[in-house]
């Protein structure tokens, strides 16, 4: 007789910013992506964390009054979807914040958040997940709980959720702040130069729910081999994945901008259903969703 899967915790972390990141000024993904993710959520009872950006509840409020009203935490995700962090990979015309920029920064982004949500974000995730040891201090000091930023397929060494080191974010220390990795999978022989075929993301939609399951299943391996007790898998989405992006070049302002192919590839319908099938497949292995705060909360 098989035995019951041996249970973990997943944080279905979406970051509510523009549509296609820093690419475009537009939100139709909060717009459009968002009920249909929610729905998705109610299908499955499944709960999470929304990561908005400043601007975009301001821009776009109902989105984060949808979020509230399903009882999914709200947590923020930068200013403007700046570069916070270290930057990991160079961005062209992306240049990270000064250290001394990074508190205040964060300072208003909570602040317009808490406006607009009616209460005050104790959950953060830095774009692109280029955190760095200055903006967990600086959550520190504004009283967050967690920070989702750790990319696992960079890093490599962080496999379950931990209190950083106040003079080195990615070791573990004394702060309160709880930092949570995103998992990818490390069983996988890299020939990226910053393992980012490691990555989850997006996996789902540009190949399928199925092969991302696959590489959940080698991940949960992989920690039972290390003998991690702690098992915690987060995930990242965006709104934007959920609703048709346009394909080629996206024209605005001056000019325009052209995404690799990847980026925008099966947005919309496919994006959805993947979803679905890989929250029913989470299920099945034996998945607790929970937010960030409770995956903090529990560490």
């Amino acid at each position: 007789m098989n035995s019951a899967p041996r249970s973990f915790d997943v944080l279905l972390g979406f970051d509510m910013e523009t549509d296609v990141g820093s690419w475009t000024p537009f939100h139709e993904g909060l717009r459009h992506g968002t009920p249909r993710v929610l729905e998705v959520f109610r299908r499955h009872q499944a709960t999470g964390t929304f990561y908005f950006v400043g601007l975009s509840a301001r821009e776009v409020p109902e989105s984060v009054r949808q979020v509230r009203e399903d009882g999914h935490e709200i947590g923020a995700h930068s200013l403007y979807h700046e570069t916070v962090g270290d930057a990991i990979f160079p961005i062209p015309g992306l240049h990270p914040l000064l250290s001394h920029e990074v508190r205040p920064r964060l300072e208003l982004n909570t602040r317009w958040v808490e406006e607009i949500a009616g209460t005050r974000p104790v959950s953060f995730r830095c774009p692109r997940l280029f955190g760095s040891t200055a903006v967990c201090n600086a959550l520190e000091e504004l009283g967050y709980v967690s920070d989702a930023s750790y990319p696992m397929y960079f890093y490599r060494e962080q496999l379950a959720p931990y209190h950083p080191d106040a003079a080195d974010w990615t070791r573990r220390g004394a702060m309160r702040l709880v930092q949570i990795p995103n998992f990818a999978d490390l069983t996988i022989a890299s020939t990226d130069t910053y393992g980012r075929d490691r990555d989850q993301w997006p996996k789902f939609r540009t190949e399928s729910a199925e092969k991302l399951l696959a590489h959940v299943d080698n991940f949960l391996a992989h920690l039972e081999a290390q003998g991690v007790e702690r098992r915690v898998l987060a995930f990242y989405f965006h709104p934007w994945e959920f609703h048709p992006m346009p394909q080629g070049v996206i024209h605005f302002g001056e000019g325009g901008v052209l995404p690799d192919p990847f980026i925008t590839a099966h947005c919309g319908d496919r994006a959805l259903e993947q979803l679905d099938l890989l929250l029913t497949g989470l299920q099945a292995r034996g998945a607790r969703f929970k937010t960030a705060a409770q995956i903090a909360a529990e560490t």
